[in-house]
């Protein structure tokens, strides 16, 4: 056969009556995101492009106003389309147990939840599963589970809105094999720990995350670290930690956070990085100067924050380590022997005592505020400061902290006023810095009504995008978003995730930058952010014109260690 020039071909097709653009069909999907401006989660300035979702993932960026079809469009006209935004510290690990949807923070536009902080639900054995049991408060439920893996796997089976990840706890890890008591593991015990990290890295462990202001972990050694960091590593774990300082030793304990990642070889991260109490307001510029050092010579050094000048931990992060050491029972046994508990109360009056004491740090015992507690009879006291308080009672502070845990049985959930705004706006300013709001996932509704909370909970990543993206101007939005989305899922190894590009998992978030904003305040925390008008979860929709649909498509992601489906993780 003659060859046909491209002449002859255009005119045969012509006179056939045919183009093959003009007839091919339109490509049809399950989902067309059209009219957005389209973040994708890179940094990189937005586009004016449709997304296509097929499925769980993103199938196409199209043109603005392609021919493309699905069975079902979204106008988004007017907003911004971005990934889901990742929160890096979630203490949702038991709120997502009571209430699935994870409201406070699907609210904002949050789709992947990550735990791990020094604690992880696994691995467990007998005697943690009954001391686990004993704690519980509003939030009951059954451990049926013994590993990290299974209660993931347990989430994603029971149905969560969010997707769901961590990191397998130091503090886990050493109250499995040593106990709570202040002890050095010998070399068989510490190869036995060593081995728990490595089981939890194949159930898709991130790696370490530990806490080290808090006994147990507050017994640990560097070397002991490095261990658990090292056999994280081996898979291409992480590491990330509380600093075992935030105050007067601050600059030295994220020196031991530095030399661990010089140690594995992996990535470090700062868990909520501040400088706590004004005495060492100074010591947050020095810090970022040594991250920046630390970075400049290779190394992978990071940090998340919360975008709040206050903390929240217990009343027990004002007494010394030695009483709480080997658990919450020993403790409360030891502060009602009236000699122990004078030695308590005298180290707790003392500004030069080695341990840190965050009462003291807070500068006043009015920047002390009861949000949480177990037993019935004290919960009214959520919301005061700890001054009014102790007035109250007629004690003085130091009586009242003891005697409230004591009653309450517990460690007493308080936030602490430590840092300042001007160091809060530095950390944020820093392109290493993603957000986590080191709270639970909650509703104004049911169980939640129990107890207080901390505004962060509702609130960070909607403050973070209106108050400091938007009305501070600390970066563009794109960059703001990167933070939330590309930023940590690049850091923490999570495949496909945090992104807008063809192949990745359909995390869509549709929202308004010119009105996203936080609404909960210390007084009243349990506000829902606005602004958020669309959340899509594995290309399921589960926020609608800002209200919940009730699905509840959330997985495990896990990371790189994990030894399922050959060792690839799906996102499933």
């Amino acid at each position: 056969m003659p060859r046909l020039t491209p002449v002859l071909l255009a005119l045969a097709l012509a006179a056939c009556g045919t183009h093959p653009a003009a007839d091919a069909p339109a490509q049809r999907y399950d989902l067309l995101v059209r009219n957005g401006t389209v973040y994708d989660g890179s940094g990189a300035a937005p586009q004016a492009v449709d997304v296509a979702v097929r499925g769980d993932r993103i199938a196409a960026l199209l043109p603005a106003g392609s021919d493309a079809a699905a069975e079902r469009v979204l106008d988004a006209r007017g907003r911004a389309v971005s990934p889901g935004f990742i929160n890096t510290l979630s203490w949702a690990t038991e709120s997502l147990i009571a209430d699935g949807r994870g409201m406070s923070d699907t609210r904002q536009g949050v789709t992947l939840e990550i735990f791990g902080e020094g604690w992880s639900m696994g691995p467990l054995d007998e005697r943690m599963k009954a001391d686990a049991l004993q704690r519980q408060a509003d939030i009951r439920y059954p451990i049926a589970w013994t590993t990290l893996g299974e209660y993931l796997a347990f989430l994603e089976a029971r149905g969560v809105t969010p997707n769901v990840a961590s990191f397998v706890g130091a503090s886990t890890v050493r109250i499995h094999e040593l106990g709570e008591d202040d002890v050095r593991p010998d070399a068989a015990q510490l190869a036995r720990m060593q081995d728990l990290v490595r089981a939890a890295m194949r159930e898709g462990a991130l790696g370490v995350g530990s806490s080290l202001i808090y006994p147990p972990a507050a017994f640990a050694d560097t070397q002991e670290l490095v261990a658990l960091a090292q056999a994280a590593a081996e898979s291409g774990g992480g590491y990330v930690s509380h600093l075992r300082s935030e105050a007067d030793r601050f600059l030295e304990a994220l020196d031991e956070t530095i030399a661990i990642a010089r140690a594995t070889g992996q990535r470090a991260g700062v868990y909520h990085l501040k400088a706590a109490g004004e005495q060492n307001w100074p010591k947050m510029a020095q810090a970022i100067a040594r991250i920046d050092a630390a970075r400049a010579e290779g190394l992978q050094v990071g940090a998340d924050m919360y975008a709040y000048t206050a903390g929240a931990t217990g009343l027990t992060a004002g007494l010394p380590p030695w009483v709480q050491a080997g658990g919450h029972e020993a403790m409360v046994a030891r502060l009602k022997d009236p000699a122990i508990r004078g030695r308590v109360l005298a180290e707790m009056r003392d500004p030069g005592v080695a341990w840190e004491n965050l009462r003291l740090l807070a500068g006043s015992d009015e920047r002390v505020l009861l949000i949480d507690f177990r037993n019935p009879a004290l919960k009214p006291l959520a919301g005061r400061t700890l001054a009014e308080v102790a007035h109250e009672r007629g004690l003085s502070p130091e009586e009242a902290v003891l005697d409230l845990i004591v009653e309450d049985d517990s460690r007493v959930g308080a936030a602490y006023f430590l840092m300042s705004e001007e160091n809060v706006e530095l950390g944020l300013r820093q392109p290493w810095v993603s957000l986590g709001s080191d709270a639970e996932s909650s509703a104004p509704e049911g169980v939640f009504l129990q107890s207080s909370t901390h505004p962060r909970a509702y609130g960070n990543v909607a403050r973070f995008l209106g108050h400091y993206v938007r009305d501070r101007g600390l970066m563009t939005l794109e960059e703001g978003i990167h933070r939330l989305t590309g930023l940590p899922a690049a850091n923490w190894k999570l495949r496909d995730r945090g992104c807008l590009q063809p192949g990745c998992f359909a995390d869509i978030v549709v929202f308004d930058p010119a009105t996203i904003g936080d609404h909960a305040t210390y007084a009243r925390p349990r506000q829902y952010a606005t602004g958020v008008a669309d959340v899509f979860v594995n290309g399921v929709q589960v926020l609608r014109d800002g209200e919940h649909t009730g699905a509840t498509p959330g997985r495990v992601v896990r990371g790189p260690g994990w030894q399922g489906h050959g060792g690839r993780d799906p996102g499933a």
